[in-house]
């Protein structure tokens, strides 16, 4: 039998509010069986588990001198009502902990999108167009993590495929470690 994992979905908001500078609101998180809380969805692709969050970014803009500085606050938000694990389809605590190793990697993904948005933008000079400038930096980047989701379970096939679900373990444990720290991105370079 073959188990299916829906990607991560990253929906975005944007709303506006007033900070000083880029903030993330959330750091990391390792996931658990209490972040799957919502009632499983299985919707004909053979779903054992959903992982729902998003990224919410709003900004505040300061013109002066037709130069636009925006203060970033970019949040990651976990959904846990609206995510969710099939338990009555778990066969062994070894097989919950690979579902929830191959969910982290969509956390993972989300984390990675999250913390670019939060570097790019906050080194990103503004025109008067700085609306459309900002959402399309956002849309870019989102796109490319997007792709990544992609590219991700199609390699591990939903984590089917033990060697590439490994490979991957690597690449998100290296891109982990060697992050730039927030005081770099905070910082303007």
């Amino acid at each position: 039998m073959e188990f299916r994992f829906v990607r991560v979905i990253c929906i975005t908001g944007l709303l506006f509010c007033v900070l000083n500078k880029a903030s993330a609101q959330e750091g990391y998180h390792r996931l658990s069986l209490n972040d799957f809380r919502g009632a499983p969805r299985p919707d004909g692709d053979n779903s054992i588990a959903y992982t729902h969050c998003f990224i919410d970014y709003r900004y505040h803009v300061m013109a002066g001198n037709n130069h636009y500085n925006l203060s970033f606050d970019v949040k990651l938000v976990l959904d846990r009502s609206q995510s969710w694990l099939d338990r009555k389809r778990v066969q062994s605590r070894q097989m919950l902990t690979e579902i929830i190793n191959h969910e982290q990697g969509h956390y993972i993904i989300a984390y990675m999108e999250q913390q670019e948005i939060l570097r790019i933008a906050n080194r990103t000079h503004f025109d008067a167009n700085y609306q459309a400038e900002a959402n399309a930096l956002f849309n870019r980047i989102h796109t490319k993590y997007e792709q990544l989701t992609v590219n991700y379970d199609t390699d591990t096939r939903h984590m089917q495929d033990n060697v590439q679900q490994r490979s991957w373990d690597v690449y998100f444990k290296k891109r982990l470690t060697y992050m730039p720290p927030m005081e770099i991105a905070d910082s303007g370079y």
